[in-house]
């Protein structure tokens, strides 16, 4: 399903997302860049088709949709819970996975069986750093080294790229276009530590065409099986399901 292309520049940089455990309404900055490590997160415009030579990539962080989806997307890569490998294989989940090369590279081989049970692999940078105000050359060297990661360790090249934090500006998105990036994922609500869900904006409940983070936790007091487990019986009773974030974002 295609999606509706952003509205210019200024609106792809209107509004931006915080990374990380938040909730709360995102306020727009002032200078039409990506807001500070750590903030609420903002709600951007909507995603429009793989860009054509020279423009920018579409941002989004929920898809128009009247399919009773959700998108489930995780994070770092930090933890590497065996039993989420089965959760994934059991419900059949399409999650996607956006990873960083110096928080998951030593657990690569945990990812390859999450990929062999139905997980799509995507670019969250090689270092994590927070990328607004960066030169081209550094957020280049970010997210096309970690392409170059993926297509090495697993053959595969993602399409699909979340900033660190949430935080970009235009540079960001041209060196993510050169890198053969199509779309950036933000996300309207995370999956806390602790389990329950935040949002960047009102409705404060989860609704069709949602994108959901899953941050690594430093100390979860639930594990990642535990806590999407309390997702999924959620999206049961809301009458939602998982969706494939790659056939949306397209």
């Amino acid at each position: 399903m295609r999606v509706r292309l952003l509205a210019g520049a200024a609106a792809l940089l209107a509004v931006i997302a915080g990374c990380g455990p938040s909730g709360g309404t995102g306020e727009r900055a002032e200078d039409g860049a990506g807001r500070s490590p750590g903030a609420g997160a903002g709600r951007s415009p909507g995603a429009g088709a793989a860009p054509e030579a020279g423009a920018l990539p579409p941002v989004v962080d929920h898809i128009p949709t009247r399919d009773k989806v959700v998108f489930l997307t995780y994070d770092d890569g930090a933890e590497r819970d065996p039993r989420f490998i089965d959760l994934v294989r059991e419900h059949r989940l399409p999650v996607s996975l956006f990873l960083t090369d110096t928080v998951a590279g030593p657990g690569y081989a945990h990812f390859a069986r999450l990929r062999s049970v139905g997980a799509s692999l995507q670019n969250h940078t090689l270092d994590h750093p927070a990328l607004r105000g960066l030169p081209y050359a550094g957020q280049r060297a970010e997210i096309c080294g970690q392409q170059r990661k993926l297509k090495s360790r697993f053959g595969v090249r993602p399409h699909l790229f979340r900033p660190p934090y949430g935080t970009y500006d235009t540079t960001t998105l041209r060196a993510a276009a050169d890198c053969g990036i199509e779309t950036v994922v933000l996300w309207r609500a995370t999956l806390e530590p602790d389990g329950h869900l935040t949002y960047t904006d009102a409705p404060h409940h989860l609704t069709p065409g949602d994108i959901i983070a899953v941050p690594s936790g430093e100390a979860p007091s639930l594990s990642l099986t535990e806590r999407t487990t309390r997702l999924l019986a959620e999206l049961e009773e809301r009458g939602l399901r998982v969706g494939k974030l790659e056939d949306y974002a397209d």
